[in-house]
């Protein structure tokens, strides 16, 4: 009998689905940011962020910027303890620099230590991709039943959500990824707004999010905006929502709402379904469907 499947994921979501999926306990190594569920955090970090820690998103946003211009890594993969756990399986991604380790830097790093690990990339765009990504990981791990099980229970909750919104106006909503500078939304934070009831503004789905300015948001004449994010949580949410009305950056009289953008909206993991839940229920709160607490604010209207 061979040794127990070892894996190592380099994405918060895959880490999500893999315990979803039940091969929580093959999961050896994961990310800094690989919180959900809380058993992840026992498990060993393999990579960490390069920025530096407390800075406001206008400086996130700078040293990003500078750090992808010279061509800098913005993680730290530890070869060293990916080579001591000797990985079967490792999962990650070529989507995006700034979300995690980009798949280059992994076969580099296997490459140079001799491991013989297979790499699994994982590059959902939209929903549907997302929820197939889930069927990717279960076919890697063995667990192909319970990935379609997944899938078809998250599918539900979508199409109850689609018929407790049918016929209902869609409302003009505007995502905001990111706060200093302002960031129209992409990939599938488009496709959930519309599944919700809404109709998404500046964001396309399927693309990648866009820097964009307080201006054009105005001029898109959204009737919600909703912050969320790119790597908070809702108190962190709350905060950056605050700061944004306080300064007067949007037209008066919008509802503001603030959603926990790491756990269902920024990260393309099962709980993706409560953030498509969550903004049906904000964008149509008579429509049977119960707004969790835990996962979206309204922020008071200004005096």
């Amino acid at each position: 009998m061979g040794r127990p499947l070892k894996i190592v994921s380099l994405l918060p979501s895959a880490t999500e689905a893999l315990f979803a999926l039940g091969a929580g306990d093959s999961v050896v190594g994961v990310t800094f940011e690989c919180d959900y569920p809380p058993q992840a955090r026992t498990r060993r970090v393999v990579s960490t962020s390069a920025l530096p820690e407390g800075l406001p998103p206008a400086q996130i946003d700078a040293v990003v910027a500078a750090r992808m211009a010279a061509g800098e890594d913005l993680y730290h993969l530890d070869e060293g303890a990916l080579s001591g756990l000797d990985p079967d399986l490792v999962v990650t991604q070529d989507l995006c620099a700034v979300c995690a380790v980009d798949v280059s830097v992994v076969d580099d790093a296997l490459s140079y230590l001799g491991c013989r690990a297979q790499v699994l990339t994982l590059d959902p765009q939209d929903l549907e991709q997302v929820l197939g990504s889930f069927v990717q990981l279960g076919l890697a791990v063995g667990r192909e039943d319970a990935a379609q099980a997944l899938v078809a229970g998250l599918r539900s909750r979508l199409d109850a959500v689609e018929v407790a919104v049918r016929g209902r106006r869609r409302v003009p909503t505007m995502v905001l990824e990111w706060t200093d500078p302002p960031f129209a939304p992409g990939h599938w934070i488009p496709e959930m707004v519309t599944r919700a009831g809404g109709m998404p503004v500046l964001g396309r789905a399927g693309e990648r999010s866009k820097r964009t300015t307080w201006e054009a948001v105005a001029a898109a004449a959204p009737e919600v905006v909703v912050c969320a994010p790119c790597g908070y949580d809702l108190p962190g949410s709350v905060s950056l929502a605050e700061a944004v009305v306080a300064e007067g950056r949007l037209p008066r009289g919008v509802p503001v709402w603030a959603v926990d953008a790491s756990a269902s909206f920024a990260r393309p993991g099962p709980r993706l379904v409560e953030g498509v839940e969550a903004l049906a229920a904000l964008l149509h709160p008579d429509a049977g469907i119960r707004l969790d607490s835990r996962r979206a604010h309204r922020l008071p209207d200004p005096a």
